[in-house]
């Protein structure tokens, strides 16, 4: 943890889940929904974690936090900076949620980021990865089919730097850099995000004073034993008690 004095809200929209296949017009009022939760519960600054809610809807949580001053930082920007400067081929995959791919979000971030003419993007939708990813370990003979065939068009291409465009996809890295090669570069957003929020927090005179640890507050929408599982496998740390909410906002099962 890159903040450890600072103090952690977490809520992870299970319900609704998996958000990479829904369409923006699902997303954005639910996205909004959830941004004033937050807000309402005392956050100071936002970070949205999912890589398909900031393709879909990364303007609206900006614009319903500005409403309470709060700054929203995502995933996307830090990513493509990242990937346009440790590429030397300029050749850049992204692998993503049809969701993500579709807004064009991660070709329209390098293109600005990257400033070189010749920047060939290849973006490749992983309808099933995620909810793969979701359902846990071990993976079986057909899971694995799955993963190399989204490797395949990427191979081929000749990329040399793959930006992980969702937030369950570094638990699968390993994975992908066996099938990919051990020159591709992977690129996540973690470190990225983390520095974007501790010079935000310091800016905006919004850094905690704290010198010790900070709290850890997590809260999800669906089933909270689901949750807790697959969130000790993202963060490697006990959850400890999760509190289960109720979003306003379109059903679930709306796509």
């Amino acid at each position: 943890m890159s903040l450890p004095e600072e103090d952690y809200l977490y809520l992870g929209d299970t319900e609704g889940f998996p958000y990479g296949n829904k369409s923006p017009d699902w997303l954005r009022p639910r996205i909004a929904h959830l941004v004033e939760f937050l807000l309402g519960r005392g956050a100071k600054l936002l970070v949205v974690a999912c890589n398909s809610a900031t393709a879909a809807g990364a303007d609206v949580a900006r614009d319903v936090a500005a409403e309470h001053g709060v700054e929203v930082l995502t995933v996307v920007g830090p990513e493509a900076e990242i990937a346009a400067a440790i590429s030397d081929s300029h050749r850049i995959g992204v692998l993503a949620t049809p969701t993500t791919v579709e807004s064009g979000a991660y070709r329209i971030a390098l293109e600005e980021t990257a400033g070189h003419p010749e920047l060939d993007v290849v973006e490749i939708s992983a309808p099933r990865l995620a909810p793969i990813i979701q359902n846990g370990f071990p993976f079986d003979e057909e899971v694995i089919e799955t993963v190399r065939s989204y490797c395949a068009p990427l191979r081929e291409a000749g990329i040399d730097t793959l930006i992980l465009g969702c937030t369950h996809y570094p638990l699968v890295a390993p994975m992908l850099q066996r099938m990919l090669g051990r020159d591709v570069r992977l690129v996540t957003a973690g470190h990225a995000l983390a520095a974007a929020a501790q010079r935000t927090l310091k800016a905006g005179g919004i850094a905690t004073g704290n010198r010790g640890e900070g709290t850890y507050r997590f809260l999800c929408t669906g089933d909270i034993a689901s949750f807790r599982e697959l969130g000790t496998r993202f963060l490697q740390m006990p959850l400890g008690e999760v509190e289960r909410v109720e979003i306003e906002g379109p059903p679930a099962a709306t796509l």
